[in-house]
Order: structure tokens, then C-alpha cells, then sequence
């Protein structure tokens, strides 16, 4: 029997997926479509280099401050101008506020209602009311004393946990117009560093909010951690939803002041210092953290996209990186954008999303990517709150209204839907104390003096051809934004995003993530209403952003 998902609601964008199920309501097969083009990389052609940062960032309406570094980063790379100390710390508070804008929505008001106490009556009454005679074992850190108060609590617009959700976000939001100048799209992130001037009191204003989240963030980590084991003791068969593959890709984020330098050169050594480790994990085990080779293993492919192929319509503009990496034809340096519209086929051309590639594997990234590695590799160099441990990720949480404490994100034995959650609420946590961290960071400079620097480095820019590279990542994690530049103009640009990861076939007809995931979930619902609600637990858990992923 064939479905159809569509629109697929509370994600952002126009996501639509297409599934055959079996006599028992299993998906024996799954296509995601990303129904709209935005053509972000066309628009960009052409134009003055220095419009970058303020176009790329609209590529979408969530991470728009993740782009607009992203962005930065790359210009750097092509100006070779490296931010003062002062303005890499406050980019990195920039960076943290973003996640905290963004996760507290995506757990509570996109994923968050799947779990509500309307949504389990309706599909699992059996589960309900087991939630309801259930302990939540974290009643002294969120509050709530049993699992059925949790789920009330996740009820759309009226259950205090998706209210409490909203309002957090709104004090992400003021701490980061403080030094973005709005949100989502900041008009303050320049080549360079920061085109404003920050002194102590706008720091003040800041940590005033942040701190806020010390409490909050535990919160959101308790929470998660009992409704996921009450789910797997429920059911073990809730281990399946959502199931896929320990494949991780991730670029790492937040810089460390004292070693970023902006060159390609010495990428692999900025990368590996940043208080989140880039990396590429294949079944589970660890394969790089250097930036180069992650970088250089990324193909695109649109068999299945609403694109005209590239390859073999010239040669490759650059046949190896800086640092001497073979590149393919495929690599976001070689690609051009040239879009193709048509009718979609479901098992031919049906999306606006590529579908890149790390030496061939599809790859998830996102919050779990990014705990995993950095738990995995142990390589964290700024470890005041942080310390990862091979198996897992311990952050050393200061005293608020909660007392000081240690919390640790274990690394998983089975990846699926519920992990997905819960590492998008440890990374809330780690967040939490990158901002706050980079805060104290920040302060120090400004009373020993280097402040009086500045936040920002000036730059020429070249005339002659030159290309460039950010690495960076938002919310929902990788992101590269590839840049070639000739007479102080776009000759191409090329952004990779982490909806684009996972929602799009290659042309061997391997799932994207997103679509195994689906297909490795089980039909555990009870009752006819909402049959599939695993199904949709299992899409909301990537927290998709098609919006992004058609940039």
C-alpha cells in the first residue's frame, strides 16, 4: 500500500515522504521530497564577494546566524585576515546562543508534542496509563513527579513545557541581539570578526541571559532521559524507531581564540582545538578529525534532484586542496547549481535536495554527530566544563538555583529516534556552557586589556582568482559554505547544509538517513487513530529543515 506524508507538519519547510507499507503497516520503502527551490547558490553569482555573508545567511530562517559565519569563515580563508581574540570569543557566544534559540523549540514544540499526553491516549492508551502510575526519576531536577506529568506537559500550546520552551527561546533570542543586532539574520558578523563594539556591560546583558540556562538546560536533559528509558522499559521494540547506522559526519564548531588562524594550511589543527571536534564516524568508529580529509571525501549527487549534472560539462576547476587532498568532480568546489525543474517520479528525479556523500556512505549529522565525536575522540582541548571520556561526554555544571553538579551523555549502544532527542538536550547543555565559558573568556580579555584591540581585523581583498572555505555548523549541524572569487567577485559558491545530508538518494538508490530510518521503524501504535506516530518520530527526530536543504 502506498502513503503519502504530506506535508509533513512542524518541520521547517516543505518536506513530503512517500512510503510503501507491507500487510503489517512497515515501511518496505520511503522517499523524502523537498517540494520547494530557493536557488540561494544562483543568487549569488556574480555578485560583489562582500554581499556573501548577508545573502548566504537567508539560506535559511533558524540558522541564519550559523550561516552568516559560516560565511565569515570562508572569506577569511580567501582575504587571509584572522579575527583578534576578543571577536572569535564573541562569535563563539553568537554561535552557542544560536543552539539555544533553536533547541528548546525543536524538543518541545516540534518533536515534543509526539511524546504529548493527547498523542499517546489517542495512539497508545496502554502507555498512558502507564505513565501515570510511572516515577519520573528526574522529579528533583525538573520537577515533575511522574512520566504522565511530563507528557502533559509536552501538550501543544498549553502544557507548561511548551510554554516554558517559548519563552527561553524568546531569552536566547534578546541575549543575542545584544551583539548580533537581530536574529535570525545578524547584521553584525563581518570578515574580520565584528562590525560592532562590545564592552563589559553588553556582557553583563548577555550572561544575565545565559546563565538562565544552566537550570534549563539540566531540565531539558532530565526530561529526556525519562521519557526515553520509560519508552525503551514500555517496549523494547522502541529501540527501532528511528534506527540507523552510526554514521557521523561533523565540521566541529566554536573556535579556540589563541589557535584559529583562518588558513587552509593549518585547518586540521584549528579544527581539532574547537570545544566541539569535527569528525567522521563509519559504524561506529572514528575515521578523522581533521578538517582536510573530512572535507575532501564530500561529493554531491542530484540522480534524484531536480538539477542538470555538472560533470562532464568541463573540467574540474580545482583538482586538489590547498594542503595537496585529491578532490573529485563531485566536490562542492567542482559543483555549479543548475537547477532543472520537472514532475517528480518517485523513484526518479523527485527532490530539491542533493544528496551529498563521505566517501560513498550516506551520513547523519546533527547534535548526536557532534557529542559522538567529541565524545569518541578525545581530543577536547578547552575542557573547564567539558570533559569527554572515549564512551561518553561529562559537563561540569555550575551552581545556579541547582546545586553544582557533574551530568554525562553516555554514547548509545543503538541509534534511533529517542537518542536523536536526547543528544539534541545534552547539546542544549553543552551549549549552555560553550556561551557561558567564551562569556568569562570574553570578560578576562576586557580587563587585562586585549579587548582594547578590538573585535575586528581589517582586510583587503584580492583581485586575483582565490577560493576559500568555511567550516562551521548550526542547530541541526554540518555546514560549508565553498567559495571561488576572481576580481573581488563570485565566480561560484556552494553551501552544504545538514538537511541535505539526510534527505536525499544518490544515484545507487541508497536511503538517504532520514529514509532508513523511517524504514527501520516498527507500527507500535494500538489504535487505528494516528497509526504511524513512530513513523512521524522518527522524521521529527532529524528536526529537519527543508528550507536549508533547498538553499
Amino acid at each position: 500500500m502506498e502513503v503519502q506524508f504530506e506535508p509533513v507538519s512542524r518541520v521547517a519547510g516543505a518536506l513530503s515522504l512517500h512510503a510503501t507499507l507491507d500487510p503489517g503497516g512497515h515501511a518496505s520503502d520511503a522517499t523524502a521530497m523537498a517540494t520547494t527551490f530557493r536557488g540561494y547558490e544562483v543568487l549569488l553569482r556574480q555578485r560583489d564577494v562582500r554581499d556573501a555573508i548577508f545573502i548566504s545567511s537567508r539560506a535559511c530562517g533558524v540558522c541564519g546566524g550559523a550561516h552568516a559565519l559560516c560565511s565569515a569563515l570562508a572569506l577569511e580563508m580567501t582575504f587571509e585576515v584572522r579575527p583578534p581574540h576578543f571577536g572569535i570569543a564573541i562569535r563563539n557566544v553568537l554561535a552557542a546562543i544560536d543552539n539555544l534559540v533553536d533547541h528548546p523549540v525543536a524538543l518541545f514544540l516540534r518533536a515534543g508534542p509526539d511524546y504529548s499526553e493527547p498523542v499517546v491516549r489517542a495512539t497508545n492508551p496502554e502507555l498512558w496509563a502507564r505513565a501515570e502510575r510511572t516515577p519520573a526519576p528526574g522529579v528533583a531536577i525538573h520537577g515533575l513527579k511522574r512520566i504522565s506529568d511530563i507528557m502533559a506537559g509536552l501538550t501543544r500550546f498549553t502544557g507548561s513545557l511548551s510554554r516554558e520552551a517559548l519563552v527561553m527561546s524568546r531569552t536566547a533570542r534578546e541575549a543575542y541581539v545584544v551583539i548580533g543586532g537581530k536574529y535570525p539574520h545578524p547584521q553584525t558578523i563581518v570578515p574580520g570578526g565584528i562590525s560592532s563594539t562590545i564592552d563589559p556591560s553588553d556582557l553583563s546583558l548577555v550572561l544575565l541571559r545565559v546563565t538562565k540556562f544552566l537550570d534549563y538546560s539540566r531540565k531539558a536533559a532530565a526530561i529526556w532521559d525519562d521519557l526515553t528509558e520509560f519508552f525503551y522499559e514500555a517496549d523494547g521494540r522502541y529501540h527501532e524507531v528511528g534506527a540507523a547506522p552510526a554514521n557521523f559526519l561533523d565540521l566541529g564548531l566554536w573556535d579556540d581564540p589563541e589557535v584559529y588562524d583562518a588558513t587552509f594550511e593549518h585547518s586540521a589543527t584549528w579544527g581539532e582545538a574547537r570545544w566541539s571536534t569535527p569528525g567522521a564516524i563509519l559504524d561506529g568508529q572514528l575515521q578523522t578529525t581533521q578538517l582536510p580529509l573530512i572535507d575532501s571525501g564530500v561529493e554531491e549527487f542530484v540522480d534524484r534532484s531536480f538539477y542538470e549534472d555538472w560533470v562532464g560539462q568541463g573540467e574540474p576547476v580545482v583538482t586538489e586542496d590547498p594542503n595537496g587532498n585529491r578532490l573529485s568532480a563531485r566536490h562542492p568546489w567542482n559543483k555549479h547549481t543548475l537547477p532543472k525543474p520537472g514532475h517528480p517520479e518517485r523513484h526518479g528525479k523527485c527532490t530539491w535536495s542533493t544528496a551529498p556523500r563521505w566517501k560513498g556512505a550516506a551520513m547523519e549529522t546533527g547534535p548526536g554527530a557532534r557529542l559522538w565525536i567529541t565524545a569518541a575522540a578525545e581530543k577536547l582541548v578547552n575542557r573547564g566544563f567539558m570533559e569527554p571520556s572515549g564512551r561518553g561526554l561529562r559537563f561540569g555544571m555550575p551552581q545556579a538555583a541547582l546545586p553544582e553538579s557533574e551530568i554525562e551523555w553516555h554514547i548509545p549502544e543503538t541509534w534511533n529516534a529517542f537518542e536523536r532527542n536526547r543528544a539534541r538536550a545534552y547539546s542544549l547543555v553543552q551549549s549552555t556552557l560553550v556561551a557561558y565559558e567564551n562569556i568569562l573568556f570574553a570578560f578576562d580579555l576586557a580587563r587585562i586589556g586585549d579587548a582594547e584591540s578590538g573585535v575586528f581585523s581589517h582586510y583587503s581583498i584580492p583581485k586575483e582568482h582565490v577560493i576559500g572555505v568555511g567550516f562551521w555548523g548550526g542547530a541541526r549541524g554540518y555546514i560549508s559554505h565553498h567559495v571561488e572569487v576572481k576580481g573581488r567577485v563570485i565566480e561560484n559558491y556552494q553551501i552544504v547544509s545538514p538537511t541535505t545530508f539526510v534527505a536525499a538518494r544518490d544515484g545507487s538508490g541508497t536511503p538517504a538517513p532520514l529514509e532508513r530510518a523511517v524504514m527501520a521503524t516498527p507500527v507500535l501504535s494500538t489504535q487505528g487513530r494516528e497509526r504511524h506516530i513512530d513513523v512521524m518520530r522518527a522524521i521529527r527526530s532529524f528536526d529537519p529543515c527543508m528550507s536549508c536543504s533547498t538553499h
